[in-house]
């Protein structure tokens, strides 16, 4: 059993498909296929269900994965060690909410990259919990999600304070009112559900339409457009204040508060350019 045939199995098991998983990994999908039942023979067990929805572990399967995401983590621990020599420097993968990657996360990147130019840094963004299961999975170095988690396996800086407020194209309303336009939520993961479901109850609205977009912009377009209101932080609307027909609307003090904090696995292989980084994080004004 090669490294390369647990890092096709792993794709293949997280994307449950072998189509997702050759595109992943820049693969053809004949081999693809043509790996996953050789290991199969290899190891003389199924490891995947086939079903005309793609590919699901089984029991044996199952194991295999929590063995393989452990046996390619060390291998990358292992190219780190070896590049811990001189400045900061190898792979840094890092995930983020849309939000705090267009609004805190610039600036702080710039200087980092700027002051470490030989760390290789990838940033790439989603919800909380596919972020928390990424880093959980080894898939991810750390990521900004929105806190606090509770993980035993994780370790979490808080970094950023952010004010949640209710985003509408009309200038003035009451809270009340403005509820009752539709409301659009990021896709499946957004963090703010139950707080959201909490202030309609508290505000007796019922519950009524709600439209799913995959990305910030396209759901301040909409809200600028009068599809229905949304909810966010409030840097992250500001961010986009230049345009016309968005206004900002306090909520009421129980529901503004909102944290982001950086999470990363206990077990993790600390590199130079990883502490670094956290070291920056703790630096900030709010990292603590």
């Amino acid at each position: 059993m090669e490294s390369g045939d647990l890092k096709i199995f792993q794709a293949v098991a997280r994307k449950g498909s072998i189509s997702k998983a050759a595109e992943s990994l820049h693969y053809v999908q004949s081999n693809v296929t043509n790996r996953i039942q050789q290991l199969e023979r290899q190891l003389q067990i199924q490891l995947f269900y086939r079903t005309n929805r793609g590919m699901t572990l089984t029991p044996a399967g199952e194991n295999l994965l929590k063995d393989a995401d452990r046996i390619l983590q060390l291998l990358h621990e292992a190219q780190k060690t070896v590049q811990e020599a001189g400045d900061p420097n190898g792979p840094l993968r890092i995930g983020s909410l849309e939000t705090a990657a267009a609004v805190h996360l610039p600036q702080f990147f710039t200087e980092y990259c700027s002051r470490y130019p030989k760390v290789q840094l990838s940033l790439s963004t989603g919800d909380t919990h596919t972020l928390v299961q990424r880093v959980l999975h080894y898939e991810l170095d750390g990521a900004f999600v929105y806190g606090p988690v509770e993980y035993e396996d994780l370790e979490q800086v808080a970094v950023f304070q952010e004010e949640l407020v209710l985003v509408s194209n009309k200038r003035e309303g009451s809270l009340q009112d403005l509820l009752r336009d539709p409301i659009l939520y990021f896709a499946a993961g957004c963090s703010h559900r139950r707080k959201i479901k909490n202030i309609l109850k508290e505000e007796a609205v019922p519950a009524h339409k709600i439209i799913e977009f995959g990305t910030l912009e396209a759901i301040i377009g909409a809200v600028q457009a009068g599809m229905g209101v949304s909810f966010l932080p409030a840097s992250a609307v500001r961010y986009f204040q230049n345009r016309k027909n968005l206004f900002l609307h306090e909520l009421p003090e129980q529901f503004r508060d909102m944290n982001i904090s950086f999470i990363y696995r206990s077990d993790l292989f600390l590199t130079s350019a990883f502490e670094e980084l956290l070291n920056g994080l703790k630096a900030l004004p709010n990292g603590r």
